[in-house]
């Protein structure tokens, strides 16, 4: 395989945006895997700024020459991210949000501080079609090397909105006409199966465990669970809401 190395400014890049300081600095994040670089290029491909890779991971993506960088494993695995590298990281650039806000709701995450729940929940609502997804100072960076990874790319399609606090996101939320908060609960609250608007102009806010969202301003819901287990985790919770929110979209439309 005939190609360049990475030159000095690019691997001053990637090493920099391994932490939030320097994805801070500079506009990109790093996307690492065979499969989330794979995810990446078939769905946003204009965003990648370059790949590197040892040979056999270059060789398992379909992108460009000009923008491949080759590297031997050695080298390669100082710059990775993961235990066991699969030979291929992307520097892509991260997405500006839309200036308008069009969605039936929005989901929003308190305090999630799990980049892996992060990552899977960002996946989730790709899945199930929602792209405002909303976040407090509190959570972790949804665009660090696990995040992306767990995502699969998947933040690259959606409006990722930080809020300093989750006061000011609900306040910015009713200023776009989304009046109704709901936050979930491990156990007490109305089933998210049976709750009149649950995604009718509101905001669904997910918290990080094990004491969840709990505001005065959010009616609760809850997750019915008839095996009388204790919670499950933030992202299982989460991508039960989200296809109940396809469940009722698709029961309006008589699918």
């Amino acid at each position: 395989m005939n190609l360049p190395a990475p030159g000095k400014r690019e691997l001053s890049l990637l090493r920099a945006l391994a932490t939030r300081q320097g994805r801070r600095k500079n506009p990109y994040c790093r996307c690492e895997g065979l499969r989330a670089v794979r995810e990446l290029l078939a769905f946003f491909p204009e965003k990648v700024l370059f790949c590197v890779g040892t040979e056999a991971g270059l060789a398992g993506i379909d992108f460009p020459a000009e923008k491949l960088r080759l590297l031997p494993e050695r080298a390669f695995k100082e710059l990775s991210g993961t235990v066991s590298p699969q030979g291929v990281i992307a520097v892509a650039g991260i997405p500006v949000c839309t200036a308008g806000v069009d969605s039936p709701f929005i989901f929003a995450l308190d305090g999630i501080g799990d980049p892996g729940n992060f990552g899977t929940i960002a996946r989730s609502c790709r899945a199930a079609g929602v792209k405002e997804l909303w976040y407090t100072a509190g959570s972790t960076d949804p665009w660090s090397d696990k995040a992306v990874r767990s995502g699969m790319g998947a933040q690259f399609g959606l409006n990722l909105r930080e809020f300093a606090s989750l006061d000011k996101l609900l306040d910015r939320a009713r200023e776009l006409g989304y009046g109704r908060f709901f936050y979930a609960d491990p156990h007490d609250g109305e089933s998210c199966f049976a709750a009149p608007g649950l995604f009718d102009r509101s905001v669904v806010i997910i918290g990080g465990e094990p004491s969840g969202s709990h505001v005065e301003r959010a009616a609760s819901i809850h997750i019915p669970m008839p095996g009388n287990y204790e919670s499950i985790n933030a992202a299982q919770a989460a991508t039960v809401l989200l296809f109940e929110s396809v469940r009722r979209r698709e029961a309006a439309e008589g699918r």
